[in-house]
């Protein structure tokens, strides 16, 4: 099943620049205000990169400095970094490096589905490093996903439950890039509300410059890969303002996940996007940015 949109504007090749992070360099690509404060931009996955954005967080840019980072061996990243580094720890120090790298000491951090994982790790380690952290679409701990095999077994409707059900179970054994996108591409009516949503192929078209990695993803997906994610001890001692949103039908990240991440935290604030699934950006793209930018002018006033 591939989604395509041949009425949707292709957008442009990104142009960016590799930067250090400890062993490795990592893409980056800078939008928006210069001078404003930058907000690093983290995507999901793992295996997919920064053009998952599309253009929907450029709104933000008419005040703050987004900086869309590339994440370890994924998208235009150098892909020789050790596998072994490829877990949620390596990935929320990339995100100090890449901080320091760029000479910026006050920065906010905004990670999505698997760049929320990693968003969160970095609130565990580095507590306080950034001065404000949106946590979008993500998990405290493993047990919020334990819910997902029983909802792609119910998985509405029924003539996309096997087609989507295959795609999670192809996920440890992709060989290819190529591979890696249709196995993601495929996944997208789980990610969204409604799985008819018509805005899927349009995002399909936003994301079409897109480079995938099947061997991070590869690596994810097998047992003890970089997945796994416990910070619910660590959360208590976070000092920064911590936004947690997610949508109220998230069939991943569930509700409930958010709700944790907020109460944990001493700043904490949560916001449930009520027409939303997992792609919030792009089902409800207006309220989210506004609900992101109202956050970051309150965080940092």
């Amino acid at each position: 099943m591939m989604f395509m949109c041949a009425e949707c504007p292709m957008p442009a090749e990104p142009s960016g620049r590799l930067v250090p992070a400890h062993d490795t360099h990592l893409f980056v690509v800078e939008r928006g205000n210069p001078d404003g404060l930058p907000v690093l931009v983290l995507h999901g996955g793992p295996g997919l990169d920064h053009t998952m954005f599309g253009d929907y967080l450029d709104p933000l840019g008419e005040r703050y400095r987004l900086v869309l980072i590339d994440g370890r061996g994924q998208g235009r990243s150098d892909r020789d970094s050790d596998p072994a580094s490829w877990n949620l720890q390596q990935h929320a120090s990339d995100v100090s490096a890449i901080a320091a790298a760029l000479g910026v000491e006050d920065y906010a951090v905004l990670g999505h589905s698997y760049g929320a994982f990693v968003a969160l790790q970095h609130c565990a380690d580095a507590p306080g490093a950034a001065v404000a952290t949106v946590v979008s679409s993500g998990v405290p701990a493993m047990r919020f996903l334990d819910g997902v095999a029983a909802g792609l077994a119910a998985f509405e409707p029924e003539d996309l439950r096997a087609h989507v059900t295959a795609s999670w179970e192809r996920e440890p054994t992709v060989e290819s890039d190529e591979e890696c996108r249709e196995v993601l591409l495929d996944q997208l009516p789980w990610h969204f509300a409604d799985p008819r949503d018509p805005r899927i192929s349009e995002y399909v078209a936003q994301i079409s410059h897109m480079r995938y990695a099947a061997a991070v993803l590869r690596a994810a997906s097998l047992e003890g890969g970089g997945l796994s994610i416990d910070v619910e001890d660590a959360l208590p001692h976070v000092p920064q303002p911590l936004l947690a949103c997610t949508g109220r039908h998230d069939r991943t990240c569930p509700p409930a996940a958010s709700e944790r991440i907020a109460e944990l935290a001493p700043l904490g604030e949560l916001h449930l996007f009520e027409q939303s699934g997992h792609m919030t950006f792009v089902e409800q793209p207006g309220e989210y940015v506004q609900v992101v930018g109202d956050f970051l002018t309150r965080a940092t006033s």
